[in-house]
């Protein structure tokens, strides 16, 4: 039987493994739980397919009907290009979800009842469906990975409701060994984490490789008007553009900013491109194409870009807002420097930027009164809803504010709860169940609401620190800074 560093080698062209990777896998396929925390860009997916891989290749050798390892992401968008990579590497691995048709689906389905996969990616609302639950019954489920483990807790900050069922899960699966990952977890979240796995602190190992970025250079600029925002982006993409071939990402809040910015980036000879959520879905893929392949050395992008960026030399990351949070503003200059080699996080201060994230996390809060409008809506006013879409909603419940976001707040969350299916437009929206009692509990959202306001404000107070700002961040995750 092949030696994990044997698989690494074979599968993916390694030498040797990266810091823990190793005694993570080891740890794994002697049957043992992990949680493991690792910056992004580290190598965690290869802590779960290895032992995958041998799992697979161990069953095989011995006769025997292979089992298979069930990867959960909530993470729709990214598992096409993860498996596909898998597979051009000659692994057997698919994905099951909804962007599929029903009868790629289905087809799926009877390969994996049959045993033609060895790692199977799906979203935790795939439990929901019973044809999903028949056919994983049939399969003897070894290991579970649990992909971004932070959407796991509510103190994380990409919430998913199905997340809180995995205790449910891994019973229905027979108690699998199970790694959970993520990039980011504080205290909390790594406690809340365990507790919703349905395990205890000594069922599990924690296995937290830190945050420490030698090669990366963290900046704090303050900023005071547009120009000197525009300055400062302009000095650090030139000064990097000279030096040097890599490339470089500047991130912003808000499209029409972005768009503002780049028309004055482009009349100063800057040239990029510009990647948000507006554009269409073979737009944006060309964009991160052009990026990922050096074509498009510069890009000006919303958070909506970065997920799937694994891009070695992204020597600049300048944050020209204000990031919501500590999470999302580690996660986002976690992408440079990937390579080891220097790199520069430059985040521009302007305290008006605190607004904006303010109305944000008012949009992303709605109240309970607000959810059950909407509810009411969805099933006493159907013939509407379907008719008009939501831009009726919005006419009714936010006074025609056409830039307030809480009715898309709403509706994603109704739809992470299996109250409604995903429909884009609305024009086949249907309710069916009542609405969660999470949803309707007060308290529960304006305690959500707080949490949310104290990551924000923990940004601030990362801005206003006077010593050493990785020391700061070491502290806010809850892990020791390694020594020099």
């Amino acid at each position: 039987m092949p030696s994990p560093s044997e698989l690494l080698q074979r599968y993916f062209g390694y030498s040797s493994f990266r810091g823990p990777q190793e005694q993570i896998i080891e740890h794994v396929l002697e049957g043992n739980h992990a949680l493991v925390i690792m910056p992004t860009g580290m190598g965690k997916s290869l802590c779960f397919q290895i032992p995958a891989l041998q799992l697979d290749e161990s069953a095989v050798a011995d006769g025997e009907k292979p089992p298979i390892t069930l990867v959960l992401s909530p993470l729709i968008a990214l598992m096409k290009d993860q498996v596909d990579a898998l597979q051009n590497r000659g692994i057997r691995a698919t994905f099951i979800n909804s962007s599929l048709r029903r009868q790629e689906r289905e087809t799926r389905y009877k390969a994996v009842a049959e045993g033609k996969y060895a790692m199977l990616y799906v979203t935790p609302e795939r439990f929901r469906k019973p044809e999903f639950l028949e056919v994983i019954a049939r399969r003897n489920v070894r290991l579970l990975a649990v992909d971004e483990a932070h959407c796991i807790s509510e103190w994380g900050h990409d919430f998913r409701p199905d997340y809180t069922r995995l205790a449910e899960l891994r019973e229905i699966l027979g108690n699998p060994t199970t790694i959970a990952l993520t990039a980011t977890a504080t205290p909390d979240v790594q406690q809340d984490i365990i507790r919703q796995l349905g395990l205890t602190a000594d069922e599990i190992r924690l296995y937290h490789e830190g945050i420490d970025r030698p090669n990366l250079e963290l900046k704090v600029v303050d900023v005071w008007d547009t120009d000197e925002k525009l300055q400062s982006i302009h000095e650090v993409i030139t000064k990097w553009q000279s030096a040097s071939t890599g490339s470089g990402i500047a991130y912003f809040t808000l499209i029409r900013t972005l768009e503002e910015f780049s028309d004055r980036l482009r009349r100063e000879g800057v040239d990029h491109v510009c990647y948000h959520g507006d554009l269409d879905r073979r737009a944006r893929r060309a964009i991160q194409e052009d990026f990922m392949e050096g074509r498009s050395p510069v890009v000006l992008a919303t958070n909506a870009f970065g997920m799937g960026v694994d891009k070695e030399d992204i020597r600049f990351v300048i944050h020209a807002d204000v990031p919501g949070s500590m999470e999302s503003y580690y996660q986002e200059i976690g992408r440079a420097g990937r390579d080891g080699e220097p790199s520069e996080c430059v985040l521009l201060y302007d305290q008006r930027d605190l607004n904006t994230q303010m109305e944000f996390l008012r949009w992303s809060n709605p109240d309970a009164d607000f959810y059950q409008q909407v509810y009411h809506h969805l099933t006493d006013n159907n013939e509407q809803v379907r008719a008009f879409g939501i831009d009726w909603l919005r006419e009714r419940l936010c006074h025609r504010q056409k830039h307030d976001r809480r009715v898309e707040t709403a509706l994603a969350m109704l739809q992470r709860h299996g109250v409604i299916e995903n429909e884009i437009d609305l024009r086949n929206v249907t309710v069916s169940c009542e609405l969660p009692a999470t949803l309707a509990d007060e308290q529960r959202l304006t305690e959500k609401l707080l949490r949310d306001q104290k990551k924000l404000y923990a940004l601030v107070q990362y801005v206003q620190h006077e010593g050493d700002r990785k020391d700061f961040i070491h502290e806010y995750f809850g892990c020791a800074r390694p020594e020099l």
